[in-house]
């Protein structure tokens, strides 16, 4: 497990000990969405940021890799579906281990979908990339929605904190799922997580502000960071964007960073989501 912790340390770099995820892997749902034929342009902006990694699907990290700096992390993204299937919200694996590590994948992440008939078959395709992902020390991002016909309400605080239960029982290394805006479920549900939690952009934020406003309280719940995309990618000035989110994240309270400016250059991912 040596090989994971390693890769575990990169997103989590002092002194703030947090991380930022862009995920740029949304065309294959969405098609063409505005916003992402802006990916290199997107992508040189991230590589002279402090950003912690990049989500991409296994045709553009093809396309795009090497124009990646090779201290930055690439996110594998192995699940696919279109919005046009029956279910909308079904996701299959359409990316091997074997083919990330070809691609230069430093981890790899699975999206799950819980409420739905084909719940089942997700989980179990989860439970399978965990086994061969760990075997060849690549850690496992779990992207974690609550989607289906049983679904009333995406967000509720007890399915957001079910969906963090749910990756940190099932072995995944980092923990991706929407805010519930229920601060005490979720930091309950962050607190008790063994993997470090991301919050997820979920819903569309025309708004910039809006989009920080809950960032700044799923991170005062003990959230780790981010892995957002359509709320950076999709706003009018998506690098301005980017950069207030990554001064949000790495920023820390006056008396932590007092006592933190001086920490070493690197530290441990956190174990319990914090």
């Amino acid at each position: 497990m040596i090989g994971i912790l390693r890769k575990l340390k990169r997103f989590f770099p002092t002194p703030s000990g947090r991380a930022v995820l862009l995920s740029l892997d949304h065309g294959a749902n969405e098609g063409m969405l505005s916003g992402l034929n802006r990916m290199p342009e997107l992508l040189e902006h991230i590589a002279t940021r402090n950003v912690q990694g990049v989500v991409l699907n296994k045709g553009y990290a093809r396309a795009h890799g090497l124009s990646l700096p090779p201290s930055l992390p690439l996110v594998m993204q192995l699940s696919a579906g279109t919005r046009h299937g029956l279910p909308a919200w079904n996701k299959a694996l359409v990316c091997s281990i074997p083919e990330a590590l070809r691609l230069g994948a430093d981890t790899v992440s699975v999206q799950i979908n819980i409420g739905n008939e084909l719940e089942d078959r997700m989980l179990a395709d989860f439970g399978s990339v965990t086994e061969e992902a760990h075997q060849h020390g690549l850690p496992v991002m779990a992207v974690i929605y609550a989607k289906g016909e049983r679904i009333v309400k995406e967000l509720d605080p007890s399915l957001i904190s079910h969906c963090i239960r749910l990756g940190g029982e099932l072995g995944a290394d980092l923990v991706s799922v929407p805010y519930s805006g229920d601060r005490q479920s979720f930091a309950r549900a962050v607190q008790s997580c063994p993997a470090p939690v991301l919050v997820a952009g979920g819903p569309g934020h025309p708004n910039p502000e809006n989009l920080l406003n809950m960032i700044g309280e799923a991170l005062e719940c003990g959230a780790s960071g981010v892995s957002i995309g359509r709320n950076v990618f999709q706003q009018e000035n998506p690098q301005e964007v980017l950069d207030n989110l990554i001064a949000l994240v790495h920023s820390l309270p006056p008396d932590e960073a007092d006592t933190e400016s001086g920490a070493e250059a690197e530290q441990l991912a956190p174990e319990q989501g914090a």
